[in-house]
């Protein structure tokens, strides 16, 4: 065990397809437990999404790294089996299957669990297994849309997804703190959990303070660039057509946005501008003084007069941008169509440094293959 992989020694038994599950051990690998990805003979889905990333699947390369692949059909005998042997050397087991699919199998997280209460077992699914819609499918977009998101996303003309998949990481990220809890609980009780994530929980947990608002009185709107509760907080033009987006988060924010950036300290007393309600009553005033101000400046101008003020402040890039950003950390992982860079893991820890493993090709490796000292705990 390191540092850099305090999970080392761990065994992570993943029945996963898709995004969330495998961002979720996804990042149990980064950490160094030992990630077991079962696929049906035609592999993970995820692996045709598209052929971007060196011939594969962008979405594969980026969640899968660092975990081995085995192929097993759990309907066939000898493969259960395989799966049982699996399963009772595991610290950990993921599955996204529909609702009961495991239970049919069986190799529900009960069943698993009262043969080994010290196993910690994870299962998502797009609405839980109880309630009106337990047994519907569900992917990223669908949440995005049945949760509400997409009716507060994009600008006033119509709904729009997130561009990422939003649903799916944040129930990804969800399961990977559950998991960690209970691996803090059981090295003190020695017991494990069964852990129960549903995407649209998830998501409607995210969105409590836009449903609060709701019912408060105020349905919120969708207003792009902008920030339906704060203003200004949202993007103007500077006079060579670049882009930027600036936050006004406080009193004392404003005051040198005013007196620094605008030249107008007597705005700072305005009585429509005197507060953040205030402003956001009179947003399109507010916009139009950051607005005017802009033209005056180019980029560089821009950029140099906001750090001077203290101002928080962002260019509105695109993913050419990204790729060129001064910020950008990059690593370089080993997959079956060559060496692939990718954004490096964001976790730094002082002395350790984490290095993303292989991605593994469909069925590249042997069941319960445990070299000499790695047995799991």
């Amino acid at each position: 065990m390191s540092l850099a992989h305090p999970l080392e020694g761990l065994l992570v038994v993943a029945v996963e397809q898709a995004v969330a599950a495998p961002f979720c051990t996804g990042r149990l690998a980064d950490a160094g437990a030992r990630v077991i990805k079962i696929e049906r003979p035609e592999g993970d889905f995820a692996r045709g999404y598209d052929e971007l990333a060196s011939g594969q699947s962008s979405y594969f390369v980026w969640l899968n790294r660092g975990k081995e692949s085995l192929v097993l059909d759990l309907r066939d005998d000898a493969d259960r089996v395989t799966m049982q042997e699996l399963l009772g050397r595991a610290d950990i087991f993921v599955q996204n299957l529909k609702p009961g699919a495991m239970d049919r199998l069986g190799f529900g997280p009960a069943y698993v669990r009262a043969e080994r209460p010290e196993l910690i077992t994870c299962s998502i699914s797009g609405y839980g297994d109880q309630g009106p819609l337990a047994q519907r499918k569900a992917y990223d977009l669908l949440i995005q849309a049945e949760a509400g998101l997409c009716s507060i996303t994009g600008g006033p003309e119509s709904p729009s997804r997130v561009g990422i998949s939003l649903v799916d990481i944040a129930t990804g990220a969800t399961a990977h703190a559950a998991i960690l809890e209970a691996l803090v609980a059981r090295s003190r009780t020695g017991t494990g959990a069964e852990i129960s994530i549903s995407m649209f929980d998830v998501m409607a947990d995210w969105l409590a303070v836009p449903l609060l608002q709701e019912l408060g009185g105020r349905t919120p709107q969708r207003v792009g660039l902008a920030h339906p509760s704060i203003a200004p907080y949202g993007a103007f033009k500077a006079g060579d057509g670049s882009m930027f987006l600036i936050s006004i988060q406080s009193e004392r924010e404003w005051a040198l946005l005013c007196r620094d950036f605008l030249k107008r300290p007597e705005l700072i007393e305005d009585p429509r501008f005197h507060s953040n309600v205030a402003r956001v009553e009179h947003r399109a005033a507010t916009d139009a003084l950051l607005a005017e101000a802009f033209t005056r400046h180019d980029h560089d101008s821009a950029q140099a007069a906001l750090a001077l003020a203290d101002i928080a402040f962002a260019t509105v890039n695109d993913m050419a941008g990204l790729a060129r950003h001064p910020h950008l950390r990059m690593v370089e992982i080993d997959t079956p169509g060559g060496p692939i860079r990718i954004p490096a893991p964001a976790p730094l820890v002082r002395g350790a440094q984490r290095m993303p493993g292989p991605v593994p090709g469909l069925g590249a490796h042997a069941p319960l293959d445990f070299p000499d000292g790695d047995q799991p705990q």
